[in-house]
């Protein structure tokens, strides 16, 4: 079958999340037909599943301007702008209605399984940009389908390949074997189920970010509210304890992002989490208990544990991309572009100038990355970035790059500058690096201030899948 020509094509936009929804918005607000191809049964479908956690940003800058224009007719209006939703309310009260009003261009239980060009592998250079794009794929009932489109948006963020425990990289050695004991997810703790899971027990949490400070406040307010005070946190960080550990604080200008790292420090400062420093787990093992023993690079064997709760971040998945040429970062996977604003091993400010088109082109013209994908494993991720995106994105596909090229987006400082490095950096304040020869089980001094009468997981908003 020939394929129609290229200016006759939609756009295919992968994900119908976010910045899946909201580069439609902006797709039609050009005069370009999108088709959004969303893998779940829904729209928004992985930021449902984090329904219970709430976000560190606002209404007010989780909502894409061009989504609420498409929105107004319809008698939509926006929540309280200061106010903070939680993942489930995002869902429901916007990325749903938005998805109601993009109608069929919106198809759920649609898998895409490889993007390339028109009867061009990545080899061939031949004719290569005049061939339209050719997207493959895989319906929940079963069928198959081949798509053609004049570009691509990669929008399908990362929440299904979330990084292990193994301090490597790589699956920690007994880490698949533990797997009904581990989560890559923070938990709900108001399901009763779940909640079940982690009263009066000792649960493990490995990461850094937003999300482990969410987990440790959850944890530390479900050990307030159990009757026999069993449960107990062990946080584990894969470098020391420094000013910057716990974030901005009162200089985050998220406030909300601010108290999360307050929350976190609280729930050790009280005694609710103990926190191991410079620990790279190898290996999880099982006691004769089933209980988990944690094992790590240097030979230390961590206290056995009934639960662990792995929050190192995500990973984009490129597999299916794998006949494009992408221009990617070697560390990042990020575009080589963006990459430099946003690597770890260079800044620590979690802040990075908005940014657009340029940033995120490839060689193969035409395709984009966008959204939480477009920062391959970088955090510190915001909603507003990824609209600003495809705003830029989108007026490129159309050649407006005056458009395009305009900066249209002022982003909140962090209030965290630690200088370079994340890794293997000694601390002036703190011992127990990454490297330390011997990490100790720390515990931090007085509580951190709350405000009164909030506990520390209704305090401290989390970011969900917009600012780990």
């Amino acid at each position: 079958m020939n394929a129609p020509a290229t200016t006759e094509l939609p756009v295919v936009v992968i994900g119908a999340g976010p910045a899946g929804l909201a580069a439609a918005a902006h797709l039609i607000d050009q005069g370009i037909e999108p088709m959004v191809l969303e893998a779940g049964p829904t729209a928004g479908a992985a930021v449902r599943e984090w329904s219970h956690v709430r976000l560190f940003s606002t209404w007010g800058e989780v909502v894409d301007p061009a989504a609420e224009k498409l929105l107004a007719p319809t008698g939509w209006t926006r929540p309280d702008p200061a106010t903070y939703p939680s993942g489930g309310d995002w869902a429901e009260l916007y990325l749903q209605p938005l998805a109601d009003v993009l109608g069929d261009r919106v198809r759920t239980g649609a898998t895409v399984t490889g993007v390339s060009r028109t009867g061009r592998d990545r080899i061939v250079d031949a004719d290569r940009e005049a061939q339209p794009f050719v997207v493959h794929v895989a319906h929940a009932d079963g069928r198959e389908e081949r798509l053609f489109a004049r570009a691509v948006i990669d929008a399908s963020g990362t929440w299904i390949t979330p990084s292990p425990a193994g301090g490597s990289g790589l699956p920690a050695l007994g880490e698949k074997a533990a797997a009904d004991r581990i989560t890559y997810r923070v938990p709900d703790l108001k399901d009763p189920a779940v909640r079940a899971r982690y009263a009066g027990k000792r649960t493990a949490v490995i990461g850094s970010g937003a999300s482990a400070f969410t987990a440790l406040a959850y944890l530390a307010d479900l050990a307030k509210s159990d009757d026999d005070s069993g449960t107990k946190g062990v946080w584990i960080l894969r470098r020391g304890i420094s000013g910057s550990t716990f974030g901005g604080g009162e200089a985050d200008q998220l406030p909300a992002r601010g108290a999360l790292g307050l929350a976190a420090k609280a729930a050790v400062d009280e005694g609710h989490a103990d926190a191991v420093t410079g620990f790279r787990t190898e290996t999880i093992e099982r006691d004769s208990d089933g209980r988990l023993v944690l094992v790590g690079e240097d030979g230390r064997r961590l206290d056995p544990v009934d639960e662990v709760i792995v929050l190192t971040g995500f990973r984009p998945d490129l597999s299916f991309l794998n006949e494009l040429r992408l221009g990617l970062d070697e560390r990042l996977q990020a575009p080589v572009e963006l990459a430099p604003l946003i690597d770890p091993n260079q800044h620590s400010c979690g802040t990075v100038y908005p940014h657009g088109h340029r940033e995120l082109s490839h060689p193969e013209t035409g395709v984009y990355l966008v959204g939480m994908k477009s920062y391959g494993r970088a955090p510190t991720f915001l909603a507003m970035t990824g609209y600003e995106q495809v705003r830029s994105v989108a007026a490129a596909i159309a050649g407006d790059i005056e458009a395009a090229d305009r900066v249209e987006l002022t982003l909140p400082e962090t209030g965290v500058c630690g200088g370079a490095g994340l890794f293997d950096a000694p601390e002036s304040d703190q011992s127990g690096g990454c490297c330390a020869p011997t990490p100790q089980l720390v515990q931090l001094g007085a509580p951190a201030a709350l405000t009164d009468g909030a506990t520390a997981a209704e305090e401290a908003p989390a970011s969900g899948c917009c600012g780990s």
